[in-house]
């Protein structure tokens, strides 16, 4: 089965518990547009694009959330919340299952995607242009799709492949 997300279309809701062991539900964020990070307490790219995400989240106001979301295999909770400390991230989403990952087609860490105000899926993809033979970013899909929400516009960009490291999955062999 492949993932139910689709651009323009209801995002699909799910109920994760944060390191704190609160769950947060992706309809409690109806009213505020919602940024979903696939994130890697591991991965050097993840590493690299979070004091950016952050900045453009924190420039966009109250009107916007950030919930980053550890979906690796592998990763365990000490390490999740000592690494979301060292970078400053006021809440973590655990995936143990991969499940959410799954429905949103997650392949890499960093994966965003961002959900406007009425809960539509409106950016899915690579926070920015950063790529293995350009390390340093010119331009921001994330800032440039919050923007453009915040105005009530439609992103000009509305999806680009993730980059990154590959989510590490679950595997079903025995």
């Amino acid at each position: 089965m492949g993932p139910i997300a689709r651009l323009g279309r209801p995002a699909p809701d799910f109920a994760l518990r944060d390191l704190a062991g609160r769950t947060r539900r992706l309809e409690d964020g109806r009213g505020k547009i919602v940024v979903l990070n696939f994130w890697s307490a591991e991965c050097p790219w993840t590493e690299r694009s979070d004091p950016a995400v952050l900045q453009a989240v924190r420039e966009s106001g109250d009107g916007v959330w950030y919930w980053p979301i550890a979906a690796n295999a592998g990763e365990e909770g000490a390490q999740i919340e000592a690494a979301a400390g060292e970078r400053g991230l006021p809440v973590v989403l655990l995936d143990p299952d991969q499940s959410v990952a799954d429905e949103y087609g997650a392949q890499t860490t960093p994966h965003v995607f961002v959900v406007d105000r009425e809960g539509i899926l409106r950016y899915a993809g690579a926070p920015d242009d950063a790529s293995f033979r350009q390390r340093d970013p010119t331009r921001s899909y994330l800032r440039e799709a919050l923007s453009a929400l915040l105005a009530g516009h439609l992103p000009e960009v509305q999806e680009t492949p993730g980059r990154g490291c590959a989510l590490v999955r679950f595997s079903n062999i025995e």
